[in-house]
């Protein structure tokens, strides 16, 4: 079975046609596709995915920020899933997204699934407005590109749970989609990119939001990307909402990552993995 939707015969020459859409997107570089996948074998996936909160190995969120779950790389992930999460990493998917995007520098996979793979948020679960962490923790490389596969069948506008994409400014939401079925959102990830679902999802509680994240990185990018140094995720105010979000709590290992010199730090890992 054919994996992509059947009108797709060329999915390189799609990114070129997509381009000019893509880097010219409100409110930085992005696009939304519906009918991406062919929609039996989506299906299938949508219908084996697994409820996360009764899985063991899943890393569970629950404070003011965030209110998800989501599962640890692909071990959780039913045959079809490990297909399509696969297929997204290959060679074709990463033609497609340079073409798309107009990066220069080579994108690469993470076939860690390192804060991508499913992601699960129940009734009442939100994901406050943030930039995304800007390195891959094993690999050190930069973070450039989120694909997310949205899986929820016949979900209601009422519902919620829109994905948001916000000015640099926070004043304003200038796109909001909704996570249907087959629909898949990409866009570009900077220190700027501010993006999520702030809003508590009100779906009935035997529903939930699903889908498949997948991230795409490479070995360097343009500095104007970039306004700090490698963070993790940084929570922002909206504007006008009052005590939206909260501070991270400062870790002892974020601070030894400021003050160790990225040559140290790439030594440590190099003598980790092979003890």
């Amino acid at each position: 079975m054919n994996i992509l939707h059947p009108s797709i015969t060329d999915i390189k020459q799609l990114g070129k046609d997509m381009h000019q859409k893509y880097i010219s997107a409100d409110p930085f570089p992005s696009i939304v596709l519906d009918n991406f996948f062919n929609e039996e074998f989506l299906g299938k996936v949508a219908d084996e995915f697994p409820d996360l909160s009764k899985q063991k190995d899943v890393k569970k969120y629950d404070n003011h920020n965030e209110k998800k779950l989501e599962a640890l790389g692909e071990k959780h992930f039913s045959e079809s899933a490990r297909l399509l999460a696969h297929f997204l990493n290959s060679q074709p998917i990463l033609e497609f997204l340079q073409e798309l995007t107009g990066i220069k520098e080579t994108l690469l996979p993470d076939p860690y699934f390192l804060g991508g793979g499913y992601h699960e948020i129940k009734s009442g679960g939100l994901l406050k407005v943030h930039a995304d962490f800007n390195k891959h923790e094993l690999a050190l490389l930069d973070r450039r590109i989120n694909l997310l596969v949205y899986l929820n069948k016949d979900w209601d506008e009422s519902y919620g749970g829109h994905f948001e994409l916000w000015d640099r400014d926070m004043k304003e939401a200038r796109t909001k989609v909704l996570p249907i079925f087959n629909r898949v959102a990409i866009f570009s990830t900077t220190d700027f990119s501010y993006h999520g679902h702030p809003n508590a999802l009100a779906c009935p509680p035997d529903r939930s939001r699903k889908s498949l994240a997948l991230y795409y990185y490479s070995n360097g990018r343009p500095k104007s990307e970039v306004n700090h140094k490698p963070h993790g995720t940084l929570f922002v105010n909206r504007s006008g909402t009052k005590n939206d979000v909260t501070k991270e709590p400062i870790t002892l290992r974020s601070v030894l990552y400021d003050l160790t010199p990225p040559i140290l730090i790439r030594l440590a890992k190099k003598v980790i993995r092979s003890n």
